[in-house]
């Protein structure tokens, strides 16, 4: 009688064993083995919310967001305008109107705007990060991290970037009406300006930093005093580049603009000031600025540091419209 149906089944029972005890022996390694942790960065998810469009895309961002995240000085100013509060910022240096925020412990330091502390954002779990302007080539790798808006300004159509940049951060929280009024109010007090401006002379725009001189003229960072404050421009073939175009004291005294308005660098960013030494010269003190008394040295941090935010460009207004109203008068001796 053939053996073979009996030795079947013994067969296949031997293979089974066999296969639950390498199961076993594997699960137990599997156990014993500490996990490997993803290597792919955790991308977080838009929940519901409303998109919004900026400068370097469009973010769904959640309503009233709470922990917010700022990189962007002209952004604290107009949120300070608007009452909303921040979670936390960046930088170190808070100068003027934006002091309250160099209370470290109510206002948490997240890097700088160069570069942001990556780690500490990540820790901190934020509802929404606002970039613009310095941080603005960190974008992409923050916007990895959280729903994250720029509000860089054009310099070609800075007005209505400041405006923009306001309805946008309106519109993420909820304070549509006290950014209609601050607009308005602000769009009022330039169409008086503009009213003196152009009867009153060209101007001429110059930077200061390190012993050293910049022009800047239309469609350029400060541009605005030529473009939506009517100030006919004293040199308007000047280059619209970042860094403005290097000039001397020649170069003032050939332009003879009838209103210079000064940018101290140094000042702005907290290492002394030397614009009024180095400005007062011989060359520049022949120039029609120089003589009728319309040498204004306009709020550095404001405008350098700040510039971009409503009230910023607020205050810069109530400067200019201040520096037209005095009469023409020549600098003591």
């Amino acid at each position: 009688m053939s053996t073979t149906p009996r030795r079947f089944p013994l067969l296949v029972a031997a293979l089974l064993g066999v296969a639950v005890l390498g199961l076993a022996f594997f699960g137990l390694r599997a156990s014993r083995e500490p996990a490997v942790e993803a290597t792919t960065p955790a991308v977080p998810a838009q929940g519901p919310g409303r998109t919004i469009t900026h400068a370097q895309g469009s973010t769904v961002v959640a309503p009233n967001p709470k922990q917010v995240l700022v990189f962007d000085l002209a952004t604290l100013d107009t949120l300070d305008a608007l009452g909303v509060e921040v979670r936390g910022v960046a930088g170190e240096y808070f100068p003027g109107p934006l002091a309250k925020y160099a209370d470290a412990k109510k206002y948490p330091r997240f890097g700088t705007l160069f570069e942001p502390d990556y780690e500490a954002v990540h820790a901190a779990r934020p509802d929404l990060i606002i970039t613009g302007g310095r941080t603005s080539a960190r974008y992409a790798k923050l916007a990895a991290m959280a729903p994250t808006i720029d509000q860089t300004t054009d310099d070609a159509d800075f007005l209505d970037t400041v405006v923009g940049n306001t309805e946008r951060l309106a519109t993420v929280f909820g304070k549509e009406d006290p950014a209609r009024a601050l607009i308005g109010e602000l769009r009022q007090s330039i169409e008086t300006l503009k009213a003196t401006t152009a009867t009153r002379g060209k101007g001429l725009i110059v930077l200061t930093s390190g012993g050293r001189m910049s022009a800047y003229g239309p469609g350029s960072r400060f541009g605005v005093l030529h473009e939506s404050f009517g100030i006919p421009p004293a040199a308007p073939s000047l280059k619209a580049s970042l860094h403005g175009e290097a000039i001397g004291s020649e170069f003032i005294l050939e332009t003879n603009p009838d209103w210079l308005f000064v940018i101290d660098r140094d000042a702005a960013i907290g290492e002394g000031g030397g614009a009024q030494r180095l400005l007062d010269n011989e060359l520049v003190r022949q120039t029609t600025a120089w003589k009728q008394g319309q040498v204004v040295y306009l709020d550095p941090a404001n405008t350098y540091l700040i510039g971009g935010g409503i009230q910023s460009l607020r205050r810069l207004v109530e400067q200019l419209s201040d520096a037209y109203a005095k009469p023409r008068q020549p600098p003591a001796p």
